[in-house]
């Protein structure tokens, strides 16, 4: 909570952030609210969570009011008594969802698109397997030994991956309906380094004409659209043994 408040300062305003439920303080979220002008949060409601009913803006849109309990004024002083918030529920695949967010004006921020924004959220997991498979080659380690050069490591491979992410952005301009996210990350990589590979050996004035043939081409780049319908449960795998597994048919023959 201490690091994530530090990030206020460099929140934008008129912005949303999304908000992982592990970081459910109504300290955080109101201090994060009122630091700028539009500084909207969406986050899951947590379990068991106390909340009285304003009034009713559809059948799982609700205005709520969320009591503040003694602890959290003492370490945010300028909390009020209550923080009111909006409450949207959605039922996926027979199970309830329930997602609180600071957008209350129903005009403005459509129940629906609200519900299914909190998806996006987990783009950003999305973006650190990118980093460690792609980039860092699935290594467990960093090449470097010291302090300083694994935190230059880091940087390089952040700016890296920003650099490519932001070309990917451009590209994705050339595609009508489609998000930067929707694009191969893998491929727009390959084409993005082949092409500054090459540019060594070409005219600086080429560039643009380059760069104009990479955008044209996104369209072979762009993923499928995904299935909602997948599902991948948790399982525990079984602990490895030195020992060759037991023929269940062959104990039953003797």
């Amino acid at each position: 909570m201490k690091l994530a408040e530090q990030l206020v300062a460099s929140t934008p305003d008129h912005s949303l952030t999304l908000f992982d439920r592990g970081f459910y303080s109504l300290g955080l979220l109101h201090h994060w609210q009122q630091a700028g002008t539009q500084r909207h949060w969406l986050i899951p409601l947590r379990k068991g969570a106390r909340y009285d009913v304003i009034h009713r803006l559809g059948r799982q849109d609700i205005i709520v009011s969320l009591p503040i309990s003694a602890q959290a004024r003492k370490q945010w002083p300028d909390l009020p008594e209550t923080l009111q918030a909006r409450l949207l529920s959605k039922t996926v695949k027979g199970k309830v969802r329930q997602i609180l967010t600071s957008m209350t004006d129903p005009l403005r921020f459509p129940s629906e698109e609200i519900v299914d924004l909190y998806s996006q959220r987990w783009e950003i997991e999305l973006g650190y397997r990118e980093m460690k498979q792609s980039l860092l080659d699935s290594r467990y380690m960093l090449r470097s030994k010291t302090p300083e050069m694994i935190e230059q490591e880091l940087w390089g491979v952040l700016l890296g991956y920003n650099l490519l992410r932001y070309q990917m952005l451009e590209m994705s301009r050339h595609c009508p309906g489609i998000y930067p996210c929707e694009m191969s990350f893998t491929a727009c990589t390959w084409a993005i380094l082949g092409l500054l590979n090459g540019l060594s050996l070409r005219h600086p004035g080429n560039i643009p004409k380059d760069l104009a043939e990479l955008h044209a081409s996104a369209m072979h780049y762009v993923l499928p659209h995904r299935r909602e319908d997948r599902c991948y449960p948790r399982a525990v795998r079984p602990k490895p043994s030195k020992y060759p597994p037991r023929n269940k048919n062959a104990s039953q023959l003797n």
